[in-house]
């Protein structure tokens, strides 16, 4: 069979190079990819947002299968035009992307199906929103969130009062993340640790995949802004099956009953000591969970999204390596803000040959002979082990043998779970 990705990110890399593994699988276009490479696949020129031309091109080749990456052609409706044109696609309708592309929508589902999640305020105003925040306490911490797509940006972690306003001036009158910013919502802050759980879902039958952790602030220690994520790892020790349990039982599935949804349902949770507890909904592969997630799959996954797509998932399992898997994102400087590219990457080739190594490009493109940096997240160094040192050793010297001209990395993904301690969270 023949298979169509679309996206360019370090997701969708990791994508082609699972579903290149199947059996089943042919050819995998690529559409528009990057400099990153695996088997049976090539990239073709198409821009995301061209919902026409890859349908034709996927009806012309006799594409079996589609998969998207990225939220903002779900948001926009790729798979409800792909459908129109009778082509088998994985992915959510337009109405259940909403899911992702408005906070405030997600919020109103979980109110509706009872999901636990922070209580939140919703404003469209400046000062409607500063009014309300003045009569809070001045120490208590907030979440401030742009309520469309921002890329992963648009939201403000406030550890007081004066942040929380700030960060409503920035959203709403600064007009930092733009149109997503039209509105926004002030959430409290909730306290503990967070998981990532992704779960392949047709109507109401939940496939959920192994968890993962991932780091979202750019510095080591957990510091500076939010990123789309700057490492992460699997499985995570302290999030036991019963855990997981109760996020597929109590969290996925009301919301499924809520939402006709078919793709790949993501749950941020925070773990907190009343229990798990959502932060957010995205409706694909998280970015850069699918690139841990996916090295410890041992199910064809072209199987699992073919079922899916078709409404046929009930009797799918999925089966998983009791091996760990990190992954470290290797960064421009100055990402998540202003970054330059064009750098020369040198290294991969060394890097790619140590065990156990698979290196997903993000943000490349080729230039000549080099590969050069095309993105804030550049490349994800993923390693496999038998312990967490294991991968964690040699995640970090894959990522020793790489360099570019202002490249950034975290030092510290995967140590809190070195020693595979469950209770290590905060080392």
């Amino acid at each position: 069979m023949k298979v169509l990705v679309i996206g360019s990110g370090g997701r969708e890399h990791a994508l082609v190079w699972k579903l290149a593994q199947s059996a089943q699988v042919q050819k995998i276009y690529w559409a528009p990819g990057n400099a990153g490479a695996a088997p049976k696949t090539v990239t073709v020129d198409f821009a995301v947002a061209d919902f026409q031309g890859l349908a034709l091109f996927a009806a012309e080749h006799d594409i079996e299968l589609t998969v998207v990456g990225p939220e903002v052609p779900l948001a926009d409706g790729i798979v409800d035009h792909f459908r129109r044109m009778g082509l088998r696609i994985f992915g959510p309708t337009a109405h259940a992307a909403r899911l992702e592309s408005s906070k405030i929508f997600a919020k109103e589902v979980m109110a509706r199906a009872g999901v636990p999640t922070a209580p939140y305020q919703v404003f469209s105003q400046e000062d409607k929103a500063l009014g309300w925040l003045a009569a809070q306490p001045v120490d208590k911490p907030w979440v401030v969130k742009a309520d469309g797509l921002a890329a992963g940006k648009g939201v403000l972690l406030c550890a007081n009062r004066a942040e929380a306003e700030y960060a409503v001036q920035r959203i709403l009158v600064q007009r930092e993340f733009g149109a997503a910013g039209d509105r926004l919502l002030i959430e409290e802050r909730l306290t503990g640790y967070e998981v990532s759980l992704i779960a392949i879902c047709s109507g109401q039958v939940i496939i959920p995949l192994a968890p993962a952790q991932d780091y979202k602030r750019v510095g080591d220690g957990d510091v500076g802004p939010n990123t789309g994520g700057m490492g992460v790892y699997s499985p995570v020790p302290h999030f036991p099956k019963e855990l997981l349990d109760f996020g597929v039982n109590h969290i996925i599935a009301p919301v499924l009953r809520e939402i006709d949804f078919t793709g790949a349902f993501y749950a941020g949770l925070m773990i907190t000591e009343q229990g798990p507890q959502v932060i957010e909904f995205n409706v694909r592969f998280g970015d850069p969970e699918t690139q841990v997630v996916l090295p410890r799959l041992e199910t064809d996954l072209v199987e699992l999204l073919l079922t899916a797509a078709d409404g046929q998932l009930a009797g799918m399992t999925a089966k998983w390596t009791p091996r760990t898997a990190v992954s470290v994102v290797l960064a421009a400087q100055g990402y998540p803000e202003k970054y330059q590219r064009g750098a020369v990457i040198h290294g991969l080739a060394q890097a790619a040959a140590l065990p156990d190594i698979a290196i997903f490009h993000a943000g490349t493109r080729r230039s000549g002979d080099d590969i050069i940096t095309n993105g804030g997240r550049v490349l994800n160094v993923t390693a496999l082990g038998d312990t967490f040192a294991q991968a964690i050793d040699r995640a970090y010297e894959a990522v020793s043998a790489i360099s570019w001209e202002g490249m950034i990395f975290r030092r510290d993904i995967a140590a809190r779970v070195r020693e595979n301690d469950p209770l290590n969270l905060h080392a």
